[in-house]
């Protein structure tokens, strides 16, 4: 990875805080009986999870949001990560939305909506406020297994 090809890493935080109010919302909506509604919102996060992992986060909307917004009111970053962490755990993201939604829809499991909501929101949370990417934390694990990445990468410092 060249150094223009990293990220500045304030924007998935940026995102993250983005999605956690929105998986709030999520339970607030499922709390209050409106679980229409809270689908609905679910599945718009869902295809925001979607964008971000089968586009990369340099493309993910509220990632543009943050580059065109956001960084131009900051200092320049300190250094840059590398896009392919934040943008697995996009998918990480996408594969606990669509499971909760697809469980969703069982009669007799409803719950499983709140339950992937507030399992999405705890990572969101943990990236916005701490910057403790799990999903990043779970490719460098799968990388370091050798389960992913090419042959000659070494994975970044975590």
């Amino acid at each position: 990875m060249t150094a223009t090809a990293g990220i500045d890493p304030r924007g998935p935080r940026f995102g993250a805080g983005i999605t956690g109010v929105l998986l709030l919302v999520v339970i607030g909506l499922w709390l209050s009986g409106l679980t229409l509604a809270a689908t609905l919102v679910f599945a718009y996060i869902a295809l925001v999870f979607a964008w971000g992992a089968f586009a990369g986060v340099q493309r993910h909307p509220y990632g543009l949001l943050f580059k065109k917004v956001v960084r131009p009111r900051l200092a320049p970053p300190t250094e840059l990560e590398d896009p392919t962490p934040p943008t697995f755990a996009q998918g990480v993201g996408l594969v606990i939305t669509v499971v909760g939604l697809g469980l969703s829809l069982i009669p007799g499991v409803g719950l499983a909506l709140p339950i992937a909501a507030a399992a999405a929101f705890i990572a969101a949370f943990l990236n916005s406020v701490f910057a403790y990417c799990l999903g990043c934390q779970i490719y460098l694990l799968l990388v370091r297994a050798r389960i992913l990445g090419r042959r000659g990468d070494t994975p970044a410092a975590a």
